[in-house]
């Protein structure tokens, strides 16, 4: 058993807390917003329903005080967007923890960025692991976590000294499979590619209709795929040059679970409408939605800035960025994961593989 503080306390959060705990670890879980601690953990209970069963489970204790969550706890494992990834590692470098953190997700850059904020800080940075992208697909519905989809292979790597972190990651989540180093694990998150190109295409259709279509279906037209198609192969160039050969978009969903196995790579948006995990999601609602506010500054702005690193066109990507930056507001973009909020402003590709291989 294993004393976990689980940080967030939304969908990824509540999928997490009811996961360990039915493994039979000692889950302890925390939300800076008591009221949604109030609605989604009343009396410390967690409701669940999906994939992981049908049920409740009292977890060891709720809180929104940060400090009461992370004492005794031997792993921190952090289930929270992107968006607010930045404020929490600013406060927990103020409480000086040394236990290692696990990011579920990280999506792309959140080590790098961890590592920024523990250098301004001046403090020893803990062991830190990010995962590729979230270990469940799930939604709350009026204090019950729905969980769709439960991952089968995500990637996962740490910074140089991480690996206590990693060992935990694999521990926890079995599903966890260690790659070379966190350009690996933030090039492999597919939300990157799956999520800017319907959010800049359906714009309007998400505005008019309040997010009333299915973004994995209605929203996966022809022209949208091609757009996905030409973003991938950038993704997958751009790792190429830091020396990684990873999946295209539909293998690594297949490895995740979120498409059938064995569905054809040729055929992305036939493979991802037919994921029974993502079916019925709904669109987006509007721009404040998190497939803009968190895949744009947070995910398509990073890999950006990996590929200048890499000296790689990307002319897809820069294109999406550009609409996306327009759309939402240079504030909105400047709050996200920056070239200089992830440390790689005027870094070469050599430097930066020194840094993360270290």
């Amino acid at each position: 058993m294993t004393r976990v503080a689980i940080l967030g306390a939304g969908s990824g959060g509540l999928s997490a807390a009811v996961d360990l705990a039915q493994a039979g670890h000692d889950v302890a879980l925390w939300n800076r917003n008591g009221a949604t601690l109030r609605t989604n953990a009343a009396e410390r209970v967690v409701r669940f329903t999906g994939v992981l069963g049908e049920g409740s489970h009292t977890l060891a204790a709720v809180t929104d005080d940060l400090s009461a969550a992370v004492v005794g706890a031997e792993v921190l494992v952090v289930c929270l967007p992107s968006i607010v990834h930045r404020r929490l590692f600013d406060d927990l470098a103020r409480l000086g923890i040394s236990q290692p953190i696990v990011l579920n997700p990280g999506h792309t850059g959140a080590a790098l960025e961890a590592r920024q904020c523990w250098l301004r800080a001046q403090v020893p940075m803990p062991p830190i692991a990010e995962f590729s992208t979230l270990t469940y697909v799930a939604r709350v519905y009026d204090g019950v976590v729905q969980t769709t989809g439960k991952a089968a292979v995500v990637r996962v790597a740490g910074l140089p000294g991480s690996e206590s972190a990693v060992a935990a990651a694999q521990d926890l989540f079995p599903c966890a499979r260690p790659v070379a180093d966190v350009l690996a694990s933030s090039l492999a998150n597919v939300n990157l590619v799956l999520h800017p190109p319907g959010a800049v295409l359906a714009l309007a259709w998400a505005e008019a209709t309040g997010g009333d279509f299915t973004f994995y279906r209605d929203a996966m037209t022809p022209g949208v795929e091609r757009v996905i198609e030409a973003l991938d192969a950038e993704r997958l160039a751009v790792a190429r040059t830091f020396g990684h050969e990873l999946p295209p978009l539909v293998q690594e969903m297949a490895e995740i679970g979120t498409v059938a196995p064995g569905s054809p790579a040729g055929d992305v948006a036939a493979s991802i409408r037919a994921g029974s995990a993502n079916q019925s999601i709904k669109g987006p609602d509007s721009t404040q939605h998190r497939y803009y506010r968190e895949d744009f500054p947070f995910g398509l702005q990073p890999f950006v800035a990996l590929a200048d690193v890499a000296e790689s066109p990307a002319p897809v990507a820069r294109s999406l960025l550009a609409l996306g930056s327009t759309v939402l507001g240079a504030d909105v973009m400047e709050a996200g994961r920056t070239p200089e909020a992830i440390g790689v402003a005027d870094v070469s590709a050599a430097a930066l593989l020194d840094l993360v291989r270290a």
